[in-house]
């Protein structure tokens, strides 16, 4: 599978890499967080990681560490506004639950674990 970007979030993606010409490209990935126990990260790449996984998106490279690969392969991220709020919104189909506030998500993996 992949990672993908929807139309808008790659042109807000494409924006913040014009505007720092020394970023590689997005880093996403996932940390242990929150009441459910993981959490997205994103930030621009400076640099690649001998284990990272690079998906182009239509000429955004998005780098991905080998640890969070297999909690967030096959998402897509979406960048969305509504009224004068915007907002990264990243569908996973890895996803078995999230927390009340929607700020960290389990997997069916975690659960077994």
């Amino acid at each position: 599978m992949a990672i993908s970007l929807t139309p808008s979030a790659h042109a807000r993606i494409r924006g913040y890499l014009d505007a720092d010409p020394a970023a590689l490209g997005l880093r996403f990935g996932v940390s242990r967080t929150g009441c459910s126990g993981w959490g997205y990260k994103a930030d621009m790449a400076r640099e690649q990681a001998a284990d990272d996984q690079v998906f182009d998106a239509d000429g955004v490279s998005i780098y991905v560490d080998a640890d969070s690969l297999s909690l967030i392969d096959g998402t897509e991220i979406d960048f969305v506004k509504q009224g004068l709020n915007e907002q990264f919104v990243f569908r996973n189909p890895n996803v078995a639950g999230e927390c009340g506030c929607g700020s960290s998500f389990t997997t069916d993996a975690d659960k077994l674990a």
